[in-house]
């Protein structure tokens, strides 16, 4: 069990404790955000997954700092949404995995990305301070830049291709990337820099820091890949729109990608789901060149390529395209997942619930059943789109039984299950009713599956096991669904120990954080071993990803539960027989007493 006692706190302090004294000292209560780096195994590529941390602290009295993980200060975490709340104004939050493609990065990208079961959460996430007025030293030049700008989904994918070069007379092994969000965390060869000192809202410029595993000679060059994920930056224009009209987003960004040093040339493309563009912002002598600017060829857009090499690093112009999205925009505002592991029946339970909304445009007008039905029509036969949800597909793994489709009413009908043996299982499922802009459902899903297909036991050391489980499942669909809060609990049986876990595979993985605790249910005795992990701001290509978890149960921890119910049953067994064996019967007694009285008379 996680505690937060002062010995606890005391041991996970960082050094960095002071400044973040400091700060919170100044602050208050500040909303802070931290970035957690890991290193993929057998992949070029290095994540940056997010979290948003909230910090309720008094130094004043002496107290220490108490993280909570989601939730606004002085709330508990996690909260249900209501269905009465208002869909949440979702800000832009981004996941960004830097890819190091060359062959200098390659012995960076060996190291291990283990996750290992945490048990305290940190109070901070390591930051490199830099003085106020920090600029990079100039020592890289960008000689070709190309983003990438994916809008097909429901949120942006951006990636961006970079040839950096040592322009200094000295080897360099690292290179800042600009972030303008208050980023903390350093794992690995990749960390977070920012001011020292600064006044809330100042607005000063914070870094991640690259370091490379060889410096770079003078004049050599390598290549960077840089690919995140942008949650919360489209929105519907116009916002409220007829129920058979069409729905338009605009997303705004600059025609120059953010950099901390000199690009001599750059240039980014827009992939669109459709060629309808209605507005787009054109550029007017920024190619040099007379040809418009951006150039279109179908759905895609090509802003460039400029030239750029006399413009100040961070120098932006800023633009904006709207275009036609013809699928709901699905946010999940929490996701809980649990999954439940059973030695004794061989079985593993998993079960999701969902509070999911349409952040897409909103009615103009009242709910029309009849419109809805002739619409529907058309929508089923392929003829025209809709923005609404009318159901969704959750892929499960071969073999999957007995699932089941709940909601806050009960039981829902209107669900189909394709079981499949060899291949993945469908589960459709389609809500009592469309899910159009700012409407919200609330839902359970759950399923069971043969334990053996999912856990291994091990020779050495004895009794241990390995238990290979999905990160994320849930639905798979075109548009994509962001996931806002993220909590998976694996219920483990009782009496497991030495947990540890890691995760493999998957992109776009957010920063996990672990806690170990006891689940309590009926039959238990001490109550299962639970890990919970807990992210914020997921994408649904996260649902790659595997969870692996080790741990160790004895042959006399699995015989724990049944030898408590036999034991629990004799006694019920033995204190019958003896409340049986009472004579509570009046009759005999006053026989009794009446016989003593004559003798003694006689």
């Amino acid at each position: 069990m996680v505690t937060d006692s002062a010995a606890t706190r005391q041991a996970v302090r960082p050094p960095e404790y002071l400044w973040w004294a400091a700060l919170l000292r100044s602050f208050g209560h500040q909303n802070i955000y931290s970035r957690i780096f890991t290193a993929d195994v057998g992949t070029n590529s290095v994540r940056v997954a997010q979290q948003k941390i909230y910090v309720d602290a008094n130094i004043y009295g002496g107290r220490q700092p108490q993280l909570r993980h989601g939730t606004a200060p002085g709330e508990m975490w996690p909260r249900r949404p209501q269905h009465s709340d208002p869909p949440p104004n979702a800000k832009a939050s981004t996941t960004m995995r830097l890819g190091l493609l060359s062959t200098a990065a390659v012995l960076l990208l060996q190291l291990s990305s283990a996750q290992s079961n945490a048990t305290a959460p940190a109070l901070s996430a390591p930051q490199q301070l830099l003085p106020g007025g920090f600029v990079p030293p100039q020592v890289w030049e960008n000689t070709n830049l190309v983003r990438t700008t994916n809008l097909e989904k429901a949120y942006v994918r951006e990636t961006i291709n970079v040839v950096v070069t040592n322009k200094d007379a000295k080897p360099q092994s690292e290179y800042y990337v600009r972030d303008k969000k208050k980023a903390g965390g350093d794992k690995f060869e990749v960390a977070t820099a920012g001011p020292a000192a600064e006044e809330p809202n100042a607005g000063h410029q914070h870094y991640y820091l690259v370091r490379f595993p060889e410096p770079v000679k003078p004049k050599g060059s390598l290549t960077l890949a840089i690919s995140y994920h942008i949650l919360g930056a489209l929105s519907p224009l116009p916002a409220a729109i007829q129920q058979d009209e069409k729905q338009y987003l605009t997303y705004a960004f600059s025609a120059y990608a953010p950099s901390a040093y000199t690009t001599l040339k750059q240039k980014t493309k827009l992939k669109l789901p459709n060629s309808d563009v209605p507005e787009y912002t054109t550029t007017a002598g920024l190619s040099g060149s007379s040809s418009p600017d951006p150039q279109r060829q179908g759905r895609d857009f090509t802003y460039g390529t400029y030239d750029t090499a006399k413009l100040a690093p961070g120098t932006t112009y800023p633009v904006s395209v709207r275009y036609e999205f013809t699928k709901p925009i699905l946010v999940c505002s929490l996701l809980e997942r649990d999954i439940e592991v059973s030695h004794w029946g061989g079985n593993i339970a998993t079960e999701e619930r969902y509070w999911l909304r349409n952040d897409g445009a909103h009615l103009a007008n009242h709910f029309s059943r009849l419109s809805w039905a002739m619409q529907n029509f058309y929508v089923q036969s392929g003829q025209i789109a809709t923005t609404a949800l009318r159901e969704l597909k959750v892929p499960l793994k071969p073999g999957s039984v007995d699932p089941y489709f709940t909601d806050d009413i009960g039981n829902v009908s209107t669900s189909r299950y394709r079981p499949n043996a060899v291949r993945e299982a469908s589960l459709e499922l389609k809500p009592r009713y469309p899910l159009f802009g700012g409407w919200n459902y609330s839902f359970r899903i759950g399923w069971n599956n043969a334990l053996s297909s999912f856990l291994r036991k091990v020779k050495s050391p004895a009794d241990t096991y390995i238990l290979a489980v999905p990160l994320l499942e849930g639905p798979k669909m075109p548009e994509g669904i962001q996931y806002e809060q993220f909590v998976l609990r694996v219920i483990l049986p009782e009496g497991s120990t030495n947990v540890r876990w890691e995760v493999h595979h998957g992109s776009g993985l957010p920063a996990l954080h672990a806690e170990q605790s006891l689940h309590k249910t009926y039959m238990d005795t001490i109550g299962r071993t639970e890990l919970r992990l807990t992210a914020a701001n997921v994408v649904d290509e996260a649902r790659d990803a595997e969870i692996v978890i080790t741990y160790q149960h004895t042959f006399a921890a699995a015989l724990r539960k049944p030898l408590t119910i036999v034991a629990g049953m004799v006694g019920v067994f033995v204190l019958a027989y003896a409340i049986g064996s009472l004579d509570t019967s009046i009759g005999k007694k006053a026989a009794k007493a009446a016989a003593k009285a004559a003798a003694k008379a006689a």
